[in-house]
């Protein structure tokens, strides 16, 4: 008899997990697909007193790509679901660490991004926040020599905290 209460506990177990559904998202993002179908990324231009040509061009397609590949999101130029404005506001070096012969030894390149994220499917959700991204690198080398790696770096960093504050969530 004890042995048959069992399985019949067992059963019922079974079939009350059966009802409930465990979901991993892999890519990080919490979008109820039912009512956020599209996300609108602006271009972002670059307002900073430096600039460097290429920089709002790459951030602007490097938040984009993000976003196409770890959503299902319709990507549109206006009016989405999810809208992404924005713009460059700073980008600066800094002299960091000083050598014995009084000279910078390392220098930061510092980009900072103002972002307006507005939801329109859950307005409460919207916000206006300012990203900033840096990378130091060595003084005896031209910045010209090193700024196409150290933007790449940069924005990757830039794009994946707006993703996270806009749709991940974490």
């Amino acid at each position: 008899m004890g042995c048959k209460k069992s399985f019949i506990g067992l059963l019922v177990g079974l079939l009350l997990l059966d009802g409930c559904a465990i979901s991993y998202k892999f890519n990080g993002a919490s979008i109820d697909y039912a009512t956020t179908k599209s996300v609108s990324i602006g271009d972002f231009p670059n307002n900073a007193a430096l600039v460097y040509p290429p920089l709002s061009n790459d951030l602007s397609e490097g938040i984009r790509d993000l976003f196409q590949r770890q959503t299902r999101l319709k990507l549109l130029r206006r009016g989405g679901d999810l809208d992404l404005q924005g713009e460059i506001v700073a980008y600066t070096l800094t002299p960091m660490s000083i050598a014995a012969d009084s000279y910078a030894a390392e220098t930061r390149l510092t980009i900072v991004v103002k972002i307006v994220f507005t939801n329109n499917a859950n307005p409460e959700e919207s916000f206006e926040r300012t990203y900033t991204g840096y990378q130091n690198f060595d003084s005896s080398r031209a910045l010209n020599d090193v700024q196409e790696e150290l933007c790449a770096t940069i924005i990757t960093e830039i794009s994946e905290q707006i993703y996270n504050d806009t749709v991940a969530k974490w």
